[in-house]
């Protein structure tokens, strides 16, 4: 590890190394710091993709394809099982990754681009010199070093430390902070090929509980709560255990994954005087399905892109910096990620009988592609009085 470079990426995950890979292809110096000994490692993530947005990045390998989806199901509170057929789920679905090997296939592209990576180095502090961040302190090999650089890059993931130690507000509120754990499971009887979502108080209350193939026998079975949810006797590991013991109960338990996950806003802002802030650092995740991968990557290399430019005009305001966090928020990922924030604030509202009464309906629908937006218009279209039970949302849609 130098002690200078042009671009300092705190974080190993695919917004880091996006964002490392991209600098160096620009012409820049960049290096990763991740606090972890192994990229990839502990896998916090349902690990699902669709095609379209992975190919926008990368072509899929099978090394670390764990299994292809064709379709899709959902669950009602009732019972009630809704099939998304291939024909309708299309490449919408796509692929559950590999994330360990995903994860480090994308920091060895960034390193045999150019950059330098550094495993088991934490970003203890940041460098500021009149507010503005130039770079930071780094443990690494047992001793804390001082690495300058022009312009840092806070990837580092739904906790986020260093952007908190440079004055961001980055506060969650526990209402908008999904306590989640996720098996992964051998030996149970699945559809290798359709992921599924279970829906209703009884089973993940204003959350969702998810199987996500990883192989013929195998599959991610995990739960995502409320945070005003959880509590002693009824956290997300007890209603997903009563799941898997109802559902699974010859299946073995191989790899035990707790964490959480922001279902919030992103952050009012994703910039500072020398630093950008990308992936769940700056609360890009879905807000209402919870997948993170694909926003973090698009982050990941704009923030590289912005930082190169202003790196070759010599002005690495806040001000100027800003046209970063202006272009995600106005691109179709930010646009859908305001619209489903404010779906998910409806959804979780809804008693069973109306999760019940949403479901049944879609299932009606002959729906030619299905997204998140065909979806909400199409329930529109059919019971008119959501108008009003969504308000402003459903009138920006239309």
């Amino acid at each position: 590890m130098r002690n200078k470079y042009d671009v300092l990426v705190i974080g190993g995950g695919p917004a880091g190394a996006l964002a490392a890979k991209t600098a160096v292809e620009k012409g820049l110096t960049a290096c990763i710091v991740e606090k972890r000994p192994a990229i990839g490692a502990p896998v916090r993530c349902a690990e699902g993709i669709g095609k379209e947005a992975l190919l926008e990045f990368i072509e899929a390998d099978p090394r670390w394809i764990s299994a292809e989806m064709t379709g899709a199901g959902i669950v009602a509170p009732d019972g009630f099982f809704m099939k998304l057929e291939s024909a309708i789920a299309g490449s919408k679905v796509g692929y559950v990754l590999d994330r360990k090997i995903f994860d480090r296939e994308l920091v060895w592209r960034a390193a045999e681009a150019g950059a330098d990576v550094a495993v088991k180095s934490r970003a203890a502090a940041p460098i500021l010199e009149d507010g503005v961040v130039k770079g930071a302190k780094v443990e690494y090999c047992g001793k804390v070093m001082k690495v300058s650089a022009d312009v840092v890059v806070a990837a580092d993931g739904v906790e986020s430390k260093f952007s908190k130690w440079c004055g961001i507000d980055t506060t969650v509120p526990v209402r908008e902070i999904m306590s989640s754990v996720q098996y992964v499971m051998a030996d149970i009887d699945i559809d290798p090929h359709s992921t599924i979502f279970y829906l209703g108080s009884d089973v993940a209350p204003e959350g969702y509980l998810w199987v996500f193939p990883k192989g013929a026998r195998s599959a991610n079975v995990g739960i995502g709560i409320s945070g005003r949810k959880s509590g002693t006797g009824h956290r997300a590991k007890d209603y997903l255990d009563r799941f898997v013991k109802k559902t699974f109960p010859k299946g073995k338990t191989i790899e035990y994954i707790p964490g959480g996950v922001s279902v919030c806003r992103p952050l009012d802002c994703t910039v500072g005087d020398g630093l950008l802030i990308a992936g769940d650092a700056a609360r890009v995740v879905d807000p209402l399905t919870g997948g993170g991968i694909y926003n973090a990557m698009v982050t990941g290399r704009l923030a590289a892109e912005v930082a190169a430019d202003c790196i070759g005009k010599g002005d690495l305001s806040k001000k100027a910096l800003m046209v970063y966090d202006k272009t995600w928020r106005t691109s179709r990922m930010g646009k859908a990620i305001e619209r489903n924030y404010h779906i998910k604030e409806y959804l979780i509202k809804q008693p069973d009988e109306k999760l019940n009464e949403i479901i049944h309906s879609v299932s009606k629908l002959n729906l030619q592609e299905f997204s998140t937006l065909t979806l909400i218009k199409e329930l529109i279209r059919i019971n008119p009085r959501l108008v009003l039970e969504l308000g402003a949302l459903a009138a920006s849609i239309r």
